[in-house]
């Protein structure tokens, strides 16, 4: 039988790692030819990587949480090919011929196989070979493939150290230094923790590591300290201690067991942290803030609500929002351009494609929709509740991602009035939308006037400033807001 290794693919966009999510296969399933491996995720998204081999999974070279580099190995297949190999060629063998899925490119490099049993000593001994034996019966699974050890001695031969005569100490056991046995549950907790399971002694069946010795071994050591006194001498000492200090212990070891938790940076984080660390000190960013009675807003929702063209549809305020900013980019281009910076110029974009960020439990992520300006409510609505369900179910594409010309972020929604938005790295502005509230809102004009209660926002827009100067930032997020005010005036944009 052939093995296949799967590398793993390029995600395009210039990503060269992703990280592994979650395995979809174990050892010994049976697979075929498109069916899902797992689950990687990149800075822009998350992904499901079919197999382009049939066969029997061999070997998960790479293990949850990891981060790999592009092209490199992630799972073994056997293809249940034989083993013989093809006729040779000028000293070398034909490479093999395998399936190629779509997107993966040409497979590199030859194909290896499975030296026979029969094998002379001499002959390398695959890595393959031992995860087999990794996961055979007789091996805990938690044995290292590169340091394997006869678990059944010869017989007649005896083994560790002699028992200890009657009335003599047996020895304490001392890591042997070789292969350390630990499920990887009880690994994941011992690197959380801190612990050196080198270190350790296993308490369970051959020498395993449980769970109970990494936490024994993560505690203070005065915690873990054998009692040197009866229980009645324990009792006595804690009749006379003094009432204070027993008041405070509980508090104080409960303070002392308190650690503070590293977060690896990776996937969303990282790439966000990269991006807003980018955009902060390279583009000079100026805010603008408007306070927006949008009652006639509120009103229009709740009549195309009613309407049958959006009965399947989510129709919320941000579709309004996301219409106004459309026709308020038209009037001004500046905040929907691009600083080239190589070429010295400035880029109007002919398009508008509109972010909308989202928060996922993977993080914030910024899908876009390409062409907004040129959509109907119908599917202005259609395309943001695609590309916002995209993102929160982790189906996001790098290419939903890439290519944005301005953002909506409505921070309303976690029941924040106002904030100070950072621009999305080559963008030339972005709009934050509050919380929108009934508020006492003057209202009439002249001897009109009176106070009544209102549906009213705050809005906060950022911009460029090599791009765009305070009159055209103060005039989009004025045109924004008048649409708001009164969706008819967007009849004359």
């Amino acid at each position: 039988m052939g093995l296949q290794t799967f590398r793993l693919p390029d995600p395009g966009e210039g990503l060269v790692e992703a990280d592994i999510v979650t395995w979809r296969v174990a050892v010994g399933d049976q697979i075929k030819i498109n069916d899902i491996l797992l689950e990687v995720e990149t800075s822009k998204s998350l992904v499901e990587l079919p197999s382009p081999y049939a066969g029997t999974v061999t070997e998960l070279l790479v293990k949850e949480g990891d981060t790999v580099d592009v092209g490199a190995p992630i799972i073994s297949i056997d293809d249940g090919v034989g083993d013989a190999a093809p006729p040779a060629t000028n000293g070398n063998a034909e490479e093999a011929q395998v399936p190629n899925l779509v997107g993966y490119g040409p497979r590199t490099g030859t194909a290896k196989r499975r030296p026979r049993r029969g094998g002379t000593a001499e002959e390398p001994v695959e890595a393959h070979e031992q995860v087999a034996d990794t996961f055979s019966v007789q091996a805990p699974v938690s044995r290292r493939a590169d340091g394997r050890e006869p678990l059944h001695a010869e017989r007649g031969t005896p083994t560790g150290a002699p028992l200890p005569g009657p009335g003599e100490t047996a020895p304490v056991p001392t890591p042997s230094g070789g292969a350390v046995l630990a499920k990887p549950p009880v690994r994941k907790l011992a690197k959380d923790l801190g612990v050196d399971l080198a270190s350790l002694v296993g308490s369970g069946p051959g020498g395993v590591i449980t769970r109970d010795d990494v936490s024994a071994a993560s505690m203070p050591a005065e915690s873990i300290e054998a009692p040197t006194s009866t229980p009645a001498e324990s009792f006595d000492k804690l009749r006379t201690a003094p009432f204070d200090k027993l008041r405070t212990a509980p508090v104080e070891a409960q303070q002392a067991s308190v650690e503070d938790v590293r977060i690896p940076i990776k996937g969303v984080r990282k790439s966000t942290a990269e991006a807003m660390v980018r955009s902060a000190f390279t583009a000079p960013h100026v805010t603008v803030w408007l306070d927006c009675d949008v009652t006639a807003t509120m009103e229009l929702v709740e009549r195309l609500k009613a309407r049958r063209e959006f009965a399947d549809l989510r129709i919320s305020p941000l579709l309004i929002i996301a219409k106004a900013v459309c026709l308020a980019l038209v009037r001004t281009p500046e905040l929907n351009s691009f600083w080239d910076e190589r070429a010295q110029q400035i880029v109007l974009k002919k398009s508008i494609n509109l972010g909308i960020a989202a928060a996922t439990p993977r993080g914030l992520l910024v899908p876009n929709v390409k062409g907004a300006e040129s959509l109907g409510l119908v599917q202005l609505a259609s395309a943001i509740s695609e590309v916002v369900a995209m993102a929160r179910e982790g189906r996001t594409q790098p290419a939903h991602l890439a290519g944005g010309t301005f953002t909506i972020t409505n921070i309303g929604v976690f029941g924040v009035d106002a904030g100070s938005p950072i621009l999305n790295p080559g963008e030339s502005g972005i709009l934050c939308v509050g919380q929108i509230a009934r508020k006492p809102w003057v209202v009439g004009v002249g001897g009109e006037e009176r106070i009544e209660p209102r549906w009213v926002t705050t809005l906060s827009s950022s911009f460029d400033h090599r791009l765009a100067d305070g009159a055209q930032g103060s005039t989009f997020l004025a045109d924004v807001a008048a649409i708001l005010n009164d969706p008819a005036l967007a009849l004359l944009f």
